[in-house]
């Protein structure tokens, strides 16, 4: 009889350790992304790391800036809403101490309208909207290159701007506009370039309203930031395991249907 009360003791001991423990390894961290995919995105994943003992507390922005600062600053425990050379800018020209730690998705930038059907329409002197930040505005115009539409100096890399505009056959005039805002520059505009998130956001779907699309092999695959030093915080893996777990990458593909792709 002393024998069993000693192993039903020793049982609950450890049954309450593991529960201990289990608690400790509980963690809350608070996540920053863009409207549209990126949050939608986010909340499937949240699901999955719950089971891993990990709670996301997600944090909307509806711009770009902001939520690098706010992870900088310590507001934030990791942010998912930008591409790998918008982050490389923004590290050079701000100083922030932030570092990737794993691909998410790709979003193939688009161009629409409401006025055109295809780029052949353009006319001369047509408005062009594209993104006012140098990562984002310098994708737009590789895309208009690509399409054959303007030619930019040799050299510039991902970053070219206005100013980088060699060949400009139909004299374009350039509208550089806060990212969120291109969608309402098309009541204005012949046509705008616009991110995939700000897209979605507004109701437009890029297989079946963009008059034309970036490749899909492009650079810019999205990631998720930490601040250096981070990059091996078991949250932090825990984060980038329930990002890649399959359960998020079958949501992905069934919802967005080739609109978003996901990039690991």
């Amino acid at each position: 009889m002393r024998s069993f009360r000693l192993a039903a003791l020793t049982s609950a001991l450890a049954l309450s350790a593991t529960l201990t423990a289990g608690m400790a390894a509980a963690e809350e961290i608070k996540v920053g992304v863009s409207p549209g995919e990126h949050g939608e995105i986010m909340e499937e994943v949240a699901k999955v790391a719950e089971a891993k003992g990990l709670t996301i507390d997600i944090v909307e922005f509806t711009d770009y800036v902001v939520p690098n600062q706010a992870l900088a600053d310590g507001d934030l425990q990791a942010n998912s809403f930008q591409h790998q050379p918008y982050l490389d800018n923004q590290i050079k020209d701000r100083g922030f101490d932030l570092v990737s730690i794993a691909k998410t998705i790709t979003t193939p930038m688009g161009v629409y309208s409401e006025k055109l059907k295809s780029l052949d329409e353009l006319p001369d002197g047509a408005k062009v909207a594209i993104p006012n930040d140098p990562t984002n505005g310098g994708r737009a115009l590789l895309i208009l290159q690509d399409k054959g539409v303007i030619t930019l100096a040799d050299g510039t890399g991902l970053t070219p701007s206005a100013l980088d505009v060699t060949g400009n056959p139909k004299n374009l005039k350039f509208l550089e506009l806060e990212a969120a805002q291109l969608p309402r520059a098309l009541a204005d505009a012949d046509i705008a370039v616009i991110n995939t998130n700000y897209a979605l956001d507004a109701g437009l779907n890029p297989n079946e309203d963009a008059i034309a699309m970036e490749k899909a092999d492009s650079p810019y695959a999205n990631v998720i930031v930490v601040r250096k030093g981070d990059e091996n915080a078991p949250w932090a893996k825990a984060l980038v395991e329930a990002y890649h777990d399959p359960a998020v990458k079958t949501f992905i593909e069934e919802k967005y249907r080739g609109a978003v792709i996901p990039a690991w």
